[in-house]
């Protein structure tokens, strides 16, 4: 993502930026910049004083670190998804923002950019569809090959990546479901490890999520089952919305059901509904909404589409549905920081899984991989 992102800057689809540096291990990758200055280390290109702003696209672990450094130097922070591993690493970057309130700190959560999902979310806002009552996502479109997880050997790991699908191909819909919604008090999940694929992570996961106003949530994502489906489906008061393709459809009651309920007459009487369809055929500008969004707020021109202290919500809750499938129990949030800490740590530890790599298997085709 960092090559991806590196040529969106070099192409000047960023008003107001420009790629000044370019840092990776592998210098191999300054080749596709030649004419920009290139660093080893992100201390030694923070140093620099070439750069006023970080685009942290790394493996997981080095998001925090390298952005609390980031931020101590006064500079400007924008992360890739997830924001950290764990919910206590997530507090620990949280804090050096605060500590540095003139930066601006942001997430990559580009889905919020999604006109379907902005449209549904003006929609909870402004009690269009009243009181929910359950939410049922079934995204399990992110089919991964064995090839997939060859491409690097921080992958699907407990120490390269501290989890699988909810912690690298599920960030986006995790954190969309508590923008949307807000975050559930009780999560039980059932997840598989490594069901599909030779990996000790989970690539097969249905969580359960309670709220405490009654309202219940179903969340079902996997890496190996093809076809997928991504299906968003929101029951209310007021009607049902689905969110699949293009658009959106609500079918929306001439009378709010809570009502209906109780003044009908009708023994097996149902409100009336019409079907309102919303076509929706931009996506957003997805990476480059947040990139642009970020600029601006830089310049004081917008507000934060994704600010960074928001990804601590998704880290919280995949956190709690991989400790709640381990340990076999109902997890109520706010989740132990200290706990997981500790629980992921000893995972890392207890390792014995031995890592299939590109090495081993030949080359990786990633083109797709995004």
């Amino acid at each position: 993502m960092g090559g991806c992102h590196g040529t969106t800057l070099a192409e000047g689809k960023v008003p107001g930026a420009v790629l000044a540096a370019i840092c990776d291990r592998d210098s191999a990758r300054f080749e596709t910049f030649p004419d920009v200055p290139s660093f080893a280390t992100h201390a030694e290109m923070i140093a620099s004083g070439l750069i006023d702003a970080v685009l942290v696209a790394t493996p997981h672990y080095d998001h925090v670190p390298i952005g609390i450094d980031t931020l101590n130097a006064g500079l400007h922070l924008l992360v890739e998804k997830p924001l950290a591993v764990t919910k206590l690493q997530a507090t620990q970057l949280i804090a050096a923002s605060e500590a540095n309130p003139n930066c601006v700190f942001s997430a990559m959560f580009n889905q919020r950019t999604d006109a379907r999902y902005t449209a549904l979310k003006r929609m909870i806002d402004n009690g269009e569809l009243g009181k929910i009552n359950r939410i049922n996502w079934i995204i399990t479109d992110w089919f991964r090959t064995e090839i997939y997880y060859a491409g690097g050997d921080w992958r699907a790991t407990w120490s390269g990546e501290g989890g699988g699908v909810l912690m690298n191909q599920c960030p986006h819909q995790i954190d969309l479901w508590q923008w949307l919604f807000g975050m559930p008090d009780k999560v039980r999940t059932f997840a598989q490890f490594g069901r599909f694929h030779n990996i000790e992570v989970e690539d097969d996961v249905t969580a359960y999520f309670e709220y405490a106003n009654g309202a219940t949530g179903v969340f079902i994502t996997t890496t190996g089952e093809a076809p997928g489906t991504n299906r968003l489906e929101i029951s209310a008061e007021n009607g049902k919305v689905i969110v699949e393709g293009k658009g959106l459809t609500f079918l929306r009651n001439e009378t709010p059901s809570t009502e209906f309920i109780k003044t009908s007459d009708k023994a097996f009487g149902t409100p009336k509904n019409e079907a309102v369809q919303i076509t929706l055929d931009e996506p957003g500008e997805q990476h480059l909404g947040i990139m642009k969004n970020f600029v601006a707020a830089i310049r004081g021109d917008a507000k934060l589409i994704a600010p960074g202290e928001e990804g601590i919500h998704m880290v919280e809750l995949a956190n709690a549905m991989l400790y709640s499938s381990l340990h076999d129990m109902t997890v109520t949030l706010p989740l132990d920081a200290e706990v997981y800490e500790k629980h992921l740590q000893k995972l890392v530890a207890e390792s014995t899984f031995e890592k299939q790599t590109a090495s081993t298997k030949g080359s990786v085709d990633m083109s797709d991989s995004f």
